[in-house]
């Protein structure tokens, strides 16, 4: 018997259940829109080119998307209008992504005014995420880097793209982002979370959302773990 007080019913709410690949189709989000709310996750988060999603078959599915994605080397205005057709083609959740080279240099006022005019765009109740790449990052500029986007209005902060050859989410980085935004915004843990044991360590470390691409296998490594 784990000790975990987690089903996968209550796992599946922390994920945005994800699909950002390239080559994806527009039949390859419907079925992640089917499985999404079979499963029972939180959102689907998709590329802002299958925007508007049909939930005619999936009520109460939150819809995610990604802006100046994946590299953040877009000018903040271009940004902040991808973001704005987003939500007014349905998304609820933006998950932007930061100049990570201002972040190297230590330029943390050019990320905070780049998440500031995103932020403009994207008035709440949109929700706004911001992707830092933690992996290409020293703990000193990811702690700045999170400070940038508190002060910038964000609502969460978040581990990685899941594109970036330095890697995704670690339990270190998580961690310092948590303890970083003390509880004031939520911490998104994506990119290399392929195991129930993962899921439940980030969030052991703070994360308060998942970015998961398979989903199904991670619940199901909990069912199992449980004697489901």
């Amino acid at each position: 018997m784990t000790t975990t007080p987690f089903d996968a019913a209550a796992l599946a709410q922390y994920v945005d259940h994800t699909l950002l690949k390239p080559e994806a189709t527009t039949a390859d989000v419907e079925a992640l829109v089917a499985e999404g709310h079979r499963l029972g996750v939180y959102s689907v988060c998709v590329s802002p080119s299958f925007l508007p999603l049909d939930l005619s078959q999936a009520p109460g599915l939150k819809v995610a998307t990604v802006c100046g994605f994946p590299s953040g080397k877009h000018h903040s205005d271009v940004k902040a209008t991808e973001a704005a057709r987003s939500v007014r083609d349905g998304a609820d959740e933006v998950d932007m992504v930061i100049d990570v080279g201002a972040a190297i240099e230590g330029r943390y006022g050019d990320v905070e005014a780049d998440i500031t005019a995103v932020r403009a765009a994207t008035p709440k109740p949109v929700v706004l995420k911001v992707i830092i790449e933690s992996a290409a990052l020293s703990d000193e500029q990811i702690v700045a880097v999170c400070r940038a986007a508190e002060a910038a209005g964000a609502d969460f902060v978040k581990t990685s793209t899941g594109f970036h050859p330095a890697g995704g989410a670690s339990v270190h980085a998580v961690r310092l982002m948590s303890k970083t935004v003390g509880g004031r915004l939520g911490v998104k843990a994506s990119g290399g979370v392929r195991t129930a044991a993962d899921a439940l360590s980030m969030i052991e470390a703070g994360a308060t959302r998942l970015g998961l691409s398979g989903t199904a296998a991670v619940l199901s490594g909990l069912e199992a773990a449980e004697g489901y």
